[in-house]
């Protein structure tokens, strides 16, 4: 009978500790969840994340595929930099197949320098390695700096404005 008691009380012991733990990891997940810097690191992480890809986005082109890639800067950009593409898309077209160049961007390192998230805006800087290659020739690699402005569309991050910032700029 006294094994039966002590082995009862030691099952009974192990599952209080079991649901005490349980009861704190629940409360401690809850008490993270709701905490504004982890929002505010998810929303910084967002921005970074569609920055990176929509500048490399704006800095790529296939003159192959001319229609399929401004279609896709167009996806990456909301308010005045969407009306501009959509306004210079004809004479871009035209430029784009004139020249038979054709780029592709990589971002190599970028960082939100601004973000409101109540107001749905942010700021971002990025170093963009560019390989042009021309219709006939070798081709080349170059490099660029921009910053760009981008606005929350919905729960996605889009460019509204992408600027290119002298390398002798600081």
């Amino acid at each position: 009978m006294k094994r039966f008691r002590r082995t009862a009380v030691l099952w009974g012991t192990a599952w209080a500790v079991a649901a005490v733990l349980c009861a704190l990891s629940a409360w401690t997940y809850a008490d993270t969840r709701g905490d504004g810097s982890l929002s505010y690191a998810k929303a910084r992480d967002a921005v970074l994340d569609a920055g990176r890809q929509e500048v490399a986005q704006l800095n790529t082109v296939d003159t192959a595929h001319l229609d399929r890639d401004l279609t896709r800067w167009l996806a990456a950009t909301t308010g005045p930099l969407h009306d501009q593409l959509t306004r210079s898309r004809a004479s871009d077209t035209t430029t784009l197949k004139a020249s038979g160049t054709s780029t592709a961007g990589t971002v190599t390192d970028a960082a939100v320098t601004e973000l409101d998230t109540r107001a749905g805006t942010a700021k971002l800087i990025a170093t963009v390695q560019v390989r042009v290659t021309p219709r006939s020739g070798a081709a080349t690699t170059d490099r660029k700096r921009f910053e760009a402005t981008l606005g929350r569309t919905g729960p996605d991050w889009k460019l509204t404005a992408l600027t290119a910032v002298p390398l002798g700029a600081s």
